[in-house]
């Protein structure tokens, strides 16, 4: 079982800049870019939702075809959300038993669930302005510093005082070092 704080994805800590100036995981997978279609077993309200939030998501760069299941289950959440409020509109928010003890309606539950819901899941997608201000985009026209591969060739037998071969795969010296490394 991991501890501690749950790794962040590469693309974000490239938007960041990488203030922590720890390598990159150049084997991290890239989904595919695109836009994912609304699944049709959302809710009418779901849908509407999925609808007025999934272009400017894609448009930022937060959204990906792989990204659909986490932005469905929050728009199915706002849904259920917007049930909830309905329903307590129309009905008290403290109820009277047959028994005679007062309760909190049960759509108040609903709707705190569902806001609870809401909130993991607009800060996994970027939805929420805390979570926006922690991420800088570039500039289309600034170079994006891309991860860095280094290869170390050990089929050359090592000369004593001779450290072993290493290459940059992004033409530059490893660590940002002048000489062999």
């Amino acid at each position: 079982m991991n501890r501690g704080r749950k790794p962040k994805p590469t693309a974000l800590r490239r938007a960041e800049g990488n203030p922590g100036k720890r390598g990159y995981n150049a084997l991290e997978p890239v989904p595919p870019d695109g836009l994912p279609s609304c699944p049709p077993h959302l809710s009418a309200a779901a849908q509407e939702e999925w609808r007025r939030i999934a272009g400017p998501l894609h448009d930022m760069g937060v959204l990906t075809l792989v990204d659909r299941a986490a932005l469905a289950a929050y728009c199915q959440a706002w849904g259920r959300w917007v049930e909830a409020e309905e329903k307590l509109k129309e009905t008290p928010v403290m109820l009277k038993t047959p028994s005679g003890y007062v309760q909190q309606s049960p759509w108040l539950s609903v709707a705190n669930k569902q806001l609870e819901l809401m909130g993991r899941y607009m800060a996994e997608l970027g939805i929420t302005p805390a979570s926006r201000s922690r991420v800088a985009v570039s500039d289309p026209g600034d170079d994006v510093a891309m991860p860095v591969v280094i290869e170390i060739r050990a089929h050359e037998p090592a000369k004593e005082g001779i450290p072993p071969r290493i290459t940059r795969h992004d033409g530059g010296n490893a660590a940002g070092r002048e000489g062999p490394v």
